[in-house]
């Protein structure tokens, strides 16, 4: 069997279920976001592989929540892959009464948290999803420009940190900027930072791209990338 955890904030999260005792209702504790899709997905293509798969996304979490639970929620259930998507949270956000977290402390965050979890876990394997918001949204259309360049700055250490693990990236931004260009950010990403079903759906789609290779050992999938 191996084990595919998904890490993260809302979008992660999904509404899943979250108590102990309901832990047994196994409609319910994939949620609805991305992760659900990637689960039903290969669930259902590759039965014989007996995929596990795991969503411990907590709404609102920054990457300093993932880190003060990585322990708990990742480390104690010996997932075999990781696959962390968080950055939104340590944006701007004055309905949460913080300031953006900063690109240093982020990255130097982040960083800690996948040694970590490394050093628990010598075999993990590492998913990192790049975080993205839309081209416009009422979350942040106040001050559009200091998100932007908050996120961007989220995204490009990702993209470093991916290198640095040897972890598998999964670019995000450019995925929904191409799709914006044929219907309105709202039909991906209702309020410019939560997806809409159709949202989550493009997340999957490029999650398989980039990762299914990763989860299934290097099979020549459907969902890979023409060379």
């Amino acid at each position: 069997m191996k084990t595919v955890l998904f890490y993260g904030d809302s979008i992660t999260d999904g509404n899943r279920y979250k108590d102990e005792k309901d832990r047994g209702d196994l409609n319910h504790q994939m949620g609805h976001s991305y992760a659900y899709v990637i689960n039903a997905l290969l669930g259902s293509r590759y039965p014989e592989k007996n995929l596990h798969f795991l969503n411990r996304g907590i709404s609102g979490n920054r990457v300093l929540e993932l880190y003060g639970r990585f322990y708990e929620d990742v480390v104690a259930l010996k997932p075999d892959v990781v696959s962390i998507l968080v950055g939104v949270n340590d944006g701007p956000q004055a309905e949460h009464g913080r300031h953006a977290t900063g690109r240093e402390a982020y990255g130097k965050i982040y960083r800690m948290m996948l040694k970590e979890i490394k050093a628990a876990l010598p075999e993990v394997k590492f998913i990192l999803c790049e975080p993205f918001l839309g081209k416009r949204g009422p979350v942040y259309d106040t001050d559009t420009k200091a998100w932007q360049n908050c996120i961007r700055e989220y995204q490009e250490e990702v993209r470093i940190i991916a290198e640095e693990f040897e972890a598998v990236f999964v670019p995000l931004q450019e995925c929904f900027d191409r799709a914006c260009e044929k219907q309105d950010t709202s039909y991906w990403i209702w309020d410019g930072v939560h997806p809409t079903e159709n949202g989550h759906g493009l997340i999957a789609e490029q999650w398989l791209k980039k990762a299914e290779e990763l989860v299934l050992d290097g099979e020549d999938l459907p969902y890979k990338e023409e060379k």
